[in-house]
């Protein structure tokens, strides 16, 4: 059995919906992997990762105005505002959506349907860098 696991560090990016798959698998190791799979986990409240359409860039502004439609700032009825308006609906927007991936792993790739891409979601106006640590584990070809 292999386990890798590795810190990603996404730089500072604006609030919306940012495919990054590349990014991160540009940071794991998945060679030489028959089958397994690739845990994604993001270490904030604030921002999520989920899977989706990988192809056309409306599908992500979509995404955006749907959860600013669903969770609005300034809502009236939040009481947690310590780092402003957009905190509380980062906070439920990051439940909703999630801070974990699990992936499968076949042949050395992500199992992946055709059009199917890894969101890093950020939910603040100024959320900062945003960290994930992934972990790749599975059973290594026999050649």
């Amino acid at each position: 059995m292999h386990w890798q696991q590795t810190e990603i560090v996404f730089a500072k990016k604006p609030r919306g919906v940012h495919l990054v798959t590349r990014e991160i698998l540009a940071n794991v190791s998945l060679t030489g992997l028959e089958a397994g799979f690739l845990q994604l986990f993001l270490q904030h409240t604030s921002a999520s990762l989920t899977l989706n359409e990988n192809v056309s860039g409306a599908v992500r502004r979509d995404f955006e105005r749907y959860l600013r439609h669903v969770v609005p700032d300034e809502t009236d009825y939040f009481e947690h505002r310590l780092e402003g308006p957009d905190d509380m609906p980062a906070h439920i927007k990051s439940s909703f959506l999630g801070a974990s991936l699990l992936l499968p792993i076949r042949n050395g790739r992500l199992a992946l349907g055709t059009w199917q891409g890894i969101y890093l979601c950020e939910h603040r106006e100024a959320g900062g860098a945003r960290t994930v640590l992934a972990t790749v584990f599975g059973q290594r070809s026999a050649c």
